[in-house]
């Protein structure tokens, strides 16, 4: 589509779309370049954003995303009153392991990151919340997917799968050998599958109706990791945000 033809709200939203983890803040220049749009429109919709709150202009005249934006985030439903009645159980879970907590929920063919509790000497990982990954790698993505409607999966497995390390699962019929292990045991094991040093154990989170509305996960080192020993601790958390969604009657 041209820059003449899009209409005010495409340009906007591909300005916001502009920004990533690798690039916070952009200049006019490259704002306008990543966005697809003329400078002088770019510094229109720009100095809109910003006196909506949307975007932040600094001191050097690097824009940046602005705090009125998050707020706005943090009110979708998904993601409110999973956190809600999630927070209370993440952090028991990490104070019994003082490991990495996560909690996620699947968005199309990807998973996005909502909660996390990073713990201190815990082994590195790539989650941020509001961050998107592929569902075939992580223990969260493996859970989404293995109890995803039959359509995602099929897209999912038909896709090129990406290699994270050289423990990644690439290929379609293993990945859905696993994806049947983790609805027979109820929890998936990612062993070095996004970053050799680290081993995820996640189980699913169900509203109350029985569907998986999203997934918890442990990460913990690789070296010494007893995936066997954390599954209890992460099924037991799993079903206590369950039931503390049912009881909201949120999912």
């Amino acid at each position: 589509m041209s820059g003449e033809s899009r209409s005010v709200t495409s340009k906007v939203l591909s300005l916001l779309d502009a920004f990533s983890p690798a690039s916070p803040t952009l200049s006019l220049t490259e704002l306008a370049r990543r966005a697809g749009v003329s400078l002088p429109t770019a510094h229109r919709r720009a100095a809109e954003l910003v006196d909506w709150g949307a975007l932040e202009r600094g001191a050097d005249g690097r824009y940046r995303i602005g705090l009125r934006l998050y707020e706005v985030a943090s009110l979708a439903p998904r993601g409110l009153g999973l956190r809600e009645a999630a927070m209370p159980f993440l952090e028991d879970l990490y104070e019994v392991t003082h490991e990495n907590v996560q909690l996620a929920v699947r968005e199309g063919p990807e998973l996005v990151f909502v909660e996390r509790i990073a713990g201190w000497e815990a082994v590195p990982v790539r989650t941020r919340v509001g961050g998107r990954f592929a569902l075939h790698a992580t223990g969260v993505g493996l859970v989404l997917l293995a109890y995803a409607p039959e359509r995602v999966q099929r897209e999912t497995l038909s896709a090129p799968l990406t290699a994270y390390t050289p423990k990644t699962i690439t290929d379609p019929e293993r990945l859905r050998s696993v994806l049947a292990t983790v609805r027979r045991q109820g929890f998936a094991v990612s062993d070095g599958q996004v970053t050799l040093d680290a081993v995820s154990v996640a189980a699913p989170v169900r509203d109350r109706e029985g569907a998986v509305v999203a997934a918890l996960s442990l990460v913990v080192n690789a070296r010494g990791a007893r995936p066997g020993t954390l599954a209890p601790l992460v099924q037991s958390a799993a079903r206590g945000i369950s039931r503390a969604l049912a009881s909201r009657g949120r999912a």
